[in-house]
């Protein structure tokens, strides 16, 4: 014919070992998480932050564990003994040494708060993914429950837990109640974050993908879509500890957690008003520990937040 246009044989010539070299990607392909890591190190405050967070960690665990003094153990002899050598933050009015105490309060605060937050992420991404998921009538029956818990404030919750759960004259910790108070409405923020952000996922075509391909709706929300939401979820749950840390600090402050001898740091800053006048640095070390646990945390979950979301590209 023609019209037929002649094509140069030598246009699909194998390419030289130069012409290899010029078409080897310059910049290596890494992964969401790795990435993330790599814009998390970037940000200098949120990583001071959380090597604070680890350092008392580190502490709460054992400091208590490897100390000679006792958090539980008095000795009225040496009450209220000023910071020193032998007792870096000084004693307390039953003689305890505080810069232990001080630790194994900031075990049981830690511990209070991470529990809360484990059963915040369990109830809450389930709870959320499926009213997002289904929608409809199911989505509007969950969210009214939800609306129905959350009118009802959380510390009557803690109350009625106090009065019924813990028995008179029975030398529990507390433990239990204050967990359970805290659990029993901090994962409704985790079902609406979830929620909202499944509601947006289940349009995309990846999910259509996978039902044309026979999915069941349970193998479409694990493996899917609550995956997609893990950057939601770490930030809601980072920063969810230091609010779990100041509540559980605030019901030990007012009587409403830890029991005696075990503590808290809400029962430190308890148990330091009584002699505020006289020996403020009692109440000043626990203070400070909320102080710094609840900075970091936050300065840690904005970093985290900047860290894992992809469009940004700092």
């Amino acid at each position: 014919m023609e019209n037929q246009i002649k094509i140069d044989k030598e246009l699909f010539a194998p390419l030289s070992a130069e012409e290899k070299k010029v078409s080897v990607a310059v910049r290596p392909s890494i992964g969401y998480w790795k990435d993330a890591w790599n814009r998390l190190k970037k940000d200098k405050m949120a990583l001071v932050s959380l090597i604070a967070i680890v350092l008392v960690v580190i502490g709460a665990i054992f400091v208590p564990m490897f100390s000679k003094y006792d958090y539980a153990t008095n000795d009225l002899a040496n009450t209220y003994l000023k910071p020193s050598a032998e007792h870096w933050f000084g004693t307390d009015n039953l003689g305890r040494d505080l810069f232990v105490r001080n630790f194994f309060g900031a075990r049981y605060s830690l511990l209070i708060a991470v529990l809360a937050a484990v059963i915040n992420l369990c109830i809450g991404v389930v709870y959320g993914g499926i009213a997002g998921y289904f929608g409809g009538v199911v989505d509007n029956i969950l969210m009214r429950i939800v609306d129905v818990i959350s009118s009802i404030p959380m510390t009557i919750y803690v109350v009625i837990f106090m009065a019924v759960l813990n028995k008179p004259g029975a030398n529990g910790s507390g433990l239990f109640t204050i967990v359970l108070g805290l659990s029993i409405t901090s994962w409704i923020g985790m079902a609406r974050i979830v929620r909202g952000d499944v509601l947006q996922l289940k349009q995309q075509e990846f999910v259509l993908a996978a039902k044309s391909l026979g999915a069941s709706n349970s193998r479409i929300l694990v493996r899917h879509l609550i995956p997609n939401c893990i950057g939601s979820i770490m930030v809601t749950l980072t920063l969810f500890i230091p609010d779990a840390v100041f509540t559980e600090a605030f019901l030990s402050f007012i009587g409403l957690g830890i029991a005696a001898p075990r503590a808290s740091l809400g029962t430190l800053a308890n148990d330091a008003q009584q002699a505020i006048y006289t020996y403020p640095l009692q109440l000043l070390f626990p203070s400070a520990m909320i102080c710094i646990i609840i900075l970091c945390f936050n300065l840690f979950g904005d970093g985290l937040s900047q860290a894992l979301d992809p469009k940004n590209k700092r």
